[in-house]
């Protein structure tokens, strides 16, 4: 189980520490709200995404190789909530004052779990994982324990260090009510392009 989790290690760092929704849904909150007030977002992502990874391992997946068209109907209601949440970035009102009301709010624990079920890159990640790194005949739910712990591990690290890294710009956001619109509205876009890439 070493080897499996010395394999699996680095496609977990690559996949989680990109960019991507929940990276960048968590860099805006960071930065707009400070960490502690996105810690439950950072919680719903940390349950979430190994509630679906445990799911997608017990057989989920394989519901979608037969029926290409729930997938597609996921793909459209996770691009829809992103352009949602890009929407709301791009229009938070910066008013100099960084986690204020007017910025809007984060995201609850719950909506953040949620989410990861119409994410498609947590999809992705998911599947390609159970796909590759579970072998046939092998020893599936020491298998798939393995998976979750180095996902959970790695997502923990993934969704802390965007946090803060949003959380970083801070000082720099709150000296500039352009500057945040600017930080905001970038975010914004690259949820959007993160749409597109996921939808092709």
């Amino acid at each position: 189980m070493l080897t499996l989790a010395a394999a699996l290690l680095p496609f977990a760092v690559a996949a989680a520490f990109t960019p991507g929704p929940n990276n960048l849904m968590l860099a805006a909150s960071g930065a707009n709200f400070g960490v502690r007030r996105s810690v439950p977002h950072i919680l719903g992502i940390v349950t979430g995404f190994p509630l679906l990874l445990l799911v997608i391992g017990l057989g989920l997946g394989a519901l979608f190789e037969q029926y290409p068209a729930a997938h597609a109907v996921l793909k459209l209601a996770g691009a829809t909530f992103l352009a949602l949440m890009a929407w709301r970035i791009a229009t938070a009102r910066p008013d100099g004052r960084v986690g204020t009301p007017s910025a809007g709010r984060p995201l609850t624990a719950l909506e953040a779990l949620l989410f990861q079920w119409i994410n498609p890159k947590a999809w992705i990640f998911a599947i390609g994982a159970i796909a590759t790194y579970t072998t046939v005949g092998g020893s599936r739910s020491r298998e798939l324990g393995v998976i979750l712990a180095v996902c959970l591990l790695v997502t923990v690290g993934s969704t802390v260090t965007w946090t803060l890294f949003g959380a970083g710009l801070n000082r720099w956001l709150l000296a500039s009510p352009r500057a945040l619109r600017v930080f905001n509205v970038s975010m914004a876009l690259l949820l959007v392009l993160s749409i597109v890439l996921v939808m092709q």
